[in-house]
């Protein structure tokens, strides 16, 4: 099984079409509040999660469309199907950064839908990615987690890792130890970050030369190249590795709740950018701005928040992350004992804390240049 939902940001984003959804890709639509598209990551397009709210509005329409990465669904948008989708579930610097100045979303109301930050977890109850410059609440807050490597902690103790964060990789004594999984967006900032430099801000002069030797250094010193998260499982729990580059509490999860709680997900203490070494996804939904709505968008999002349908999002799709509804004690009495140290939950929040929120790479084009010599050869 390949799972490529962490590459989020390929640039060959396809500007693709709607044929998928048949006949609901027509100019215009009647009755639109017997239907809801949704635009989503996978998981929001399970029957467990969509298979309620039919029940729940008996004869709506209700389809879902799990993308490949968050440009390519936003390019949907650009390229006319604001008139097909009613929501979007993309990571969180895209709201407020292209698709709200872009009028490709719409304001969500706050008095109906504040009220459910108050039972977020307590990093999420202002969180600023959610708002637009102007104030406008635009999204909402859902799945989320910190991506940075993982380790085998019967080999690599995780005192150890946090300690030596980044520097693990270009550890001579790590040659052929370790494994890079290629999300090839997240191998860029990671890269950054492991040669001391801010993924986020430009990237030019030196810097290329210095990000080029660790691209280098780090593909050199590989033992697995590999997009397939549970073939870099596997690889870890038999030994043929010890750890791999690009991992978070996403893909350490599967091999945690099988019983391999040795995999662990890894944030490190101290990083390049204001101290912090890690970096976190946090997934958000929003309104498209269809010129006719359907007030089942709506429903929707608040369906979502509760504890059910909070609990299923978490757990779906064979990996499994934490939700900001989490801080609503009816969401976690949802959790087992196995399912919350699956996601490492007793360390979370610290993790999180010493993570940056992922942002658009200003000198994407560039350093993917680099990237992809380093890796070819």
């Amino acid at each position: 099984m390949t799972l490529t939902r962490r590459n989020f940001l390929s640039r060959t984003a396809a500007l693709g079409g709607a044929a998928a959804l048949g006949p609901l890709a027509g100019p215009a639509f009647a009755n639109r509040n017997d239907q809801l598209n949704i635009l989503c990551w996978e998981g929001y397009n399970s029957d467990a999660i969509l298979d309620p709210f039919r029940a729940a509005n008996a004869g709506a329409t209700v389809r879902a469309e799990s993308g490949t990465s968050d440009p390519d669904m936003i390019n949907k948008l650009r390229a006319g199907e604001i008139n097909v989708w009613d929501l979007i579930n993309v990571n969180q610097p895209w709201a407020r950064d292209r698709l709200y100045p872009e009028n490709l979303i719409r304001q969500l109301s706050k008095e109906r839908f504040m009220p459910y930050f108050e039972n977020m977890l307590p990093e999420f109850k202002d969180y600023p990615l959610a708002f637009a410059d102007d104030g406008e609440l635009i999204g909402m807050p859902q799945r989320y987690g910190p991506f940075s490597f993982v380790v085998n902690t019967d080999v690599i103790s995780r005192e150890m890792a946090e300690d030596q964060g980044w520097n693990l990789f270009l550890d001579p004594a790590m040659k052929d130890r370790y494994g890079v999984l290629t999300y090839d967006n997240w191998n860029v900032i990671h890269m950054c970050l492991t040669a001391g430099l801010n993924p986020f801000a430009p990237v030019e002069g030196a810097d290329l030369e210095t990000f080029k030797s660790t691209a280098e250094a780090i593909f050199g010193g590989a033992k697995l190249l590999t997009d397939d998260l549970v073939a870099m499982n596997t690889a870890l729990i038999n030994g043929e590795i010890d750890a791999y580059f690009t991992g978070g509490t996403y893909t350490a999860s599967p091999a945690r709740y099988d019983g391999a709680t040795n995999v662990r997900a890894i944030t490190p203490n101290s990083g390049p950018v204001d101290g912090k070494g890690g970096v976190a996804w946090i997934e958000l939904t929003s309104a498209v701005n269809n010129p006719n709505p359907s007030e089942l968008a709506y429903d929707f999002l608040e369906y979502v928040q509760g504890p059910d349908a909070s609990k299923t999002v978490a757990f779906t799709e064979g990996t499994y992350n934490p939700v900001a509804q989490m801080g609503n004690p009816e969401v976690m009495a949802r959790f087992d004992a196995e399912e919350l140290d699956a996601i490492q939950m007793d360390s979370l929040s610290e993790e999180m804390a010493r993570s940056l929120d992922y942002e658009v790479v200003s000198s994407y084009d560039a350093l993917i240049g680099i990237y992809t010599q380093a890796r070819r050869s």
